[in-house]
C-alpha cells in the first residue's frame, strides 16, 4: 500500500497536463465558477470551446501545483497563485485579453439571492407601488427594513432604499422579499480572476475597460489630431489631400476677391459682377 507521501500516477499525470496547458497557451486565464449551475457551466464550456477557448476544471491543489511548475519557465504565471481560491477553472485561449474579458462579461446574468451571500454592491430598492395585496406582507417588509405602507388599498414602498450595503451579508429574510419584489441583486457567470498573455500578467481590474468608449475616444483624438495637422500645414500621407484642398479653396477665394480671371474664377467673377450690378441698379433705380 502506498504511503501517505506517495502520489498516485494519475494525479501526477493530471498536474503535468495542466502545467503544459498553462505553459503553452498564448493567453491563459484563471476563471471563477462559483454559483454557476452545472448545466449552465457545461453550456458555457461548449460555447467557449467552439470559439477556441477550452476551459479545464480541476481541484485547487492540482491547479496550484501546475502553476508552480509552469511558472519556473513562465514567471508571469506566478501572480495567479494568489488567485487560486474558491471554485476556479483554467482557460487556454488566443487573442486579446481585453476582448476575452468582455466576452466573459457576456456570460453573466442577474440571479436572485438565497440568503447568506455577500452583496457585491449596494442593493437598491426603488420607491413605488408593489404587486402585493394588503396583509401580513406589510409587516414582513417593515421588519426587514423596507419602508412599506398601505396607500389607496395598495402596498407601496414610500422611498428609495439601499436595503443592503456592499460587503454586507444578505439575510434570508431580505433575500426572500427581494425575490418576491423581482429584484435580482446577484450575478451568475464566469468571473476572470487574472490573465497572462505571453510574459505579461493582467489583474482582472486592469481588464475592465469599456472598449466601445475607448474606440470612440481614439476616433475623436484621431479627428482632432488630423484637424490640427491640417491647420498647421503639417504634411503627412493622411493630411496631404485635405491640405491641398484647403489651399486650393483659399487661393480660389483670394483670386475671386482680387478679380483675377482664370478658367476657374471666370464664372464666379461674372456672377459676382452681375450681383453687384443688380445691387447698384436697385440703389439708382435704373
Amino acid at each position: 500500500m502506498p504511503g501517505r507521501g506517495d502520489v498516485r500516477p494519475e494525479k501526477l499525470a493530471r498536474v503535468r497536463a495542466l502545467s503544459q496547458t498553462v505553459l503553452n497557451a498564448p493567453v491563459m486565464a484563471l476563471v471563477g465558477v462559483r454559483g454557476v449551475p452545472a448545466s449552465a457551466l457545461q453550456s458555457m464550456r461548449r460555447e467557449l470551446r467552439s470559439r477556441g477557448h477550452p476551459i479545464v476544471v480541476a481541484n485547487n491543489s492540482a491547479i496550484r501545483h501546475a502553476l508552480r511548475s509552469a511558472s519556473e519557465q513562465r514567471p508571469a504565471l506566478a501572480p495567479l497563485l494568489e488567485k487560486v481560491e474558491d471554485q476556479i477553472a483554467i482557460l487556454a485561449a488566443e487573442g486579446n485579453p481585453f476582448a476575452l474579458y468582455q466576452e466573459f462579461l457576456k456570460t453573466r446574468s442577474p440571479t436572485p439571492a438565497r440568503g447568506g451571500e455577500i452583496a457585491p454592491r449596494d442593493i437598491f430598492v426603488p420607491a413605488g407601488t408593489t404587486s402585493f395585496k394588503p396583509g401580513p406582507i406589510v409587516g414582513e417588509l417593515q421588519h426587514a427594513g423596507f419602508p412599506a405602507a398601505i396607500e389607496k388599498g395598495k402596498v407601496v414602498l414610500k422611498k428609495d432604499t439601499t436595503i443592503v450595503r456592499a460587503g454586507q451579508t444578505i439575510s434570508r429574510e431580505v433575500a426572500g422579499l427581494l425575490t418576491r419584489l423581482d429584484i435580482k441583486p446577484l450575478e451568475v457567470g464566469l468571473t476572470v480572476r487574472g490573465v497572462v498573455e505571453g510574459s505579461t500578467f493582467y489583474p482582472a481590474e486592469s481588464l475592465a475597460v469599456d472598449l466601445d468608449a475607448l474606440r470612440g475616444e481614439l476616433a475623436r483624438a484621431a479627428r482632432q489630431g488630423l484637424g490640427l495637422a491640417v491647420e498647421l500645414g503639417y504634411v503627412t500621407p493622411s493630411t496631404l489631400a485635405p491640405i491641398l484642398t484647403r489651399a486650393h479653396r483659399r487661393a480660389l477665394g483670394l483670386a475671386i476677391a482680387a478679380g483675377y480671371p482664370t478658367k476657374e474664377t471666370l464664372e464666379p467673377l461674372f456672377a459676382k459682377a452681375m450681383r453687384e450690378a443688380a445691387a447698384v441698379g436697385r440703389i439708382t433705380g435704373t
